[in-house]
C-alpha cells in the first residue's frame, strides 16, 4: 500500500434521478417483505420526464400468483407507494411531479426454472439467487469504519438535503453530488485539497447575489461537516461549475436502479463485485453477502484484529454454500494471519457458514428495512433497531475469542 497519495470518492443526493430509481425499487421490496417475509423481488426502476416505470420478477403470497394474477388492492398499493416515494424525496416540478406522472407496472412472476434452483426442497437447502462474487470493507479512518473522502461526501448531501426538508435552504431543489479529495501522509488523511458541490438550485440562484448566496452556503455546510484540520486556505472548491443546474433530477437526465454502486459501497476504496442491491429482497446474495461481507469486515477491524480489513464472497446460483471466503487486511493485521481469520469466521456457528439463510437468519434480513439503504450508503449507517443489521459490532470479541 501507498503510504502517501491523493483519493477521491463522491456521493449523490436522494433526488439524483439513479436514487430515486433505487428508492422506489426498495420501497416496493419494503411493501411486499411486509406482506411476506418469504417474498421474492427483483424490481427495477427507470425514472424519465414525468414517468416512473417498474419492471421485474416478483412472487409472494398476497401479491401475485403464478399465473400473473394481483392479489385486490395491491396494483393500487405500488402506485401509491411509488408516489409517496417521490413526493418524500421533494419531487413537485413540472418536469417531474408525484402526483401528476405517469406510472407503469410491468411487475410478473418469478420464473420457475429460477424457484427451484433457489427454493430449499427435499434434503437441499435453500441455494443462492444467483452466481457471482462480493465484498465487504472497513477501515479505521472515520467513526463509522468507513473511508473518509466518502464519509464526508455523504455527509455534505446529507446535511443539504436536511437544511431543504426544513425550509433552512429553500433555494435548494432534490438534485445534487459531491465530491471530497482527501490528502494522505502515512495511511491517515490530513488535508482536503479540493470539494465539489453541484446542486439543483431554484430560479435566480446561478448569477449575482443569489448565486454568491448559495455559493457561501455550500461553503458552510463543508466546514461544518468536515474536520477543520482537512480545511485550509489551499483547499480548492468547485460549487456548481457548469455554473446553472435548474433542470434536475429525472427530468434533466434518466435514472435506473443500480447505476449508483460505488456510492452505496465504499466510494472506490475497495472492490465490488458488479451487483447492485435496491430492488432485490435478501435472498438475492448480491445484497446480503454484500451486507454479512461488511459486516464481518467491520467486526474485524472494530476487534483491533487489523486497521484494514477486505473480504470477498463467491456464490453459485442454486448452491447454499459459499464457494469461497477470502479476507485481506492489507499488512495492517495485528498478530493473526488472514488464513487464521478465515478459519475463525467459518468457526463460528451462529453464521451457519455463511449460506444464504444463514445470512439471512443472523441479521435479521427478512424485514421491510430497505428503502431508508437506498440513499447516502449501505454502510457507515447506525445500526438502530430492525435498521442497518450489518453495521453491528456484536461480533468482534466473539471473532477474537476464536482467534
Amino acid at each position: 500500500m501507498r503510504s502517501n497519495y491523493l483519493f477521491t470518492s463522491e456521493s449523490v443526493s436522494e433526488g439524483h434521478p439513479d436514487k430515486v430509481s433505487d428508492q422506489i425499487s426498495d420501497a416496493v421490496v419494503d411493501l411486499f417483505l411486509a406482506k411476506d417475509p418469504e417474498a421474492r423481488v427483483a424490481c427495477e426502476t427507470l425514472t424519465t420526464t414525468q414517468k416512473v416505470v417498474l419492471a421485474g420478477e416478483i412472487r409472494g403470497r398476497g401479491i401475485m400468483d403464478e399465473a400473473g394474477n394481483w392479489a385486490p388492492g395491491v396494483r393500487e398499493e405500488i402506485e401509491a407507494v411509488v408516489r409517496k416515494t417521490v413526493k418524500a424525496i421533494g419531487y413537485e416540478q413540472d418536469g417531474f411531479h408525484w402526483e401528476t406522472l405517469d406510472f407503469s407496472n410491468n411487475l410478473h412472476p418469478q420464473s420457475a426454472h429460477i424457484a427451484q434452483g433457489v427454493d430449499a426442497s427435499g434434503n437441499k437447502d435453500e441455494g443462492a439467487g444467483d452466481q457471482g462474487i462480493m465484498f465487504g470493507f472497513a477501515c479505521d479512518e472515520t467513526p463509522d469504519l468507513m473511508p473518509a473522502t466518502l464519509y464526508y461526501s455523504h455527509k455534505i448531501l446529507e446535511r443539504m438535503a436536511a437544511d431543504r426538508h426544513s425550509g433552512a435552504a429553500p433555494f435548494l431543489e432534490p438534485d445534487a453530488k459531491s465530491q471530497v479529495t482527501l490528502r494522505f501522509e502515512n495511511g491517515e488523511p490530513v488535508a482536503a485539497t479540493a470539494i465539489v458541490v453541484s446542486t439543483q438550485h431554484g430560479k435566480g440562484y446561478d448569477e449575482g447575489e443569489k448565486e454568491a448566496e448559495l455559493k457561501a452556503y455550500v461553503r458552510k455546510v463543508v466546514a461544518d461537516v468536515l474536520p477543520a484540520n482537512l480545511l485550509s486556505d489551499e483547499t480548492v472548491y468547485h460549487i456548481n461549475p457548469t455554473g446553472s443546474f435548474e433542470i434536475g433530477g429525472p427530468d434533466g437526465d434518466a435514472g435506473l436502479t443500480g447505476r449508483k454502486i460505488i456510492v452505496d459501497t465504499y466510494g472506490g476504496a475497495a472492490p465490488h463485485g458488479g451487483g447492485a442491491f435496491s430492488g432485490k429482497d435478501p435472498t438475492k446474495v448480491d445484497r446480503s453477502a454484500a451486507y454479512i461481507a461488511r459486516y464481518l469486515a467491520k467486526n474485524i477491524v472494530a476487534a483491533g484484529l487489523a486497521r484494514r480489513c477486505t473480504i470477498q464472497l463467491a456464490y453459485a446460483i442454486g448452491v447454499s454454500a459459499p464457494l469461497s471466503l477470502y479476507v485481506d487486511t492489507h499488512g495492517t493485521g495485528n498478530g493473526s494471519d488472514d488464513a487464521a481469520i478465515e478459519r475463525a469466521i467459518m468457526s463460528i456457528q451462529d453464521l451457519g457458514g455463511l449460506t444464504p439463510r444463514a445470512i439471512r437468519t443472523h441479521l435479521g434480513l427478512n424485514k421491510p428495512i430497505y428503502q431508508k439503504t437506498a440513499a447516502y450508503g449501505h454502510f457507515g449507517r447506525i445500526a438502530e433497531g430492525d435498521f442497518f443489521p450489518w453495521e453491528k459490532t456484536d461480533l468482534a470479541e466473539r471473532l477474537k475469542a476464536a482467534l
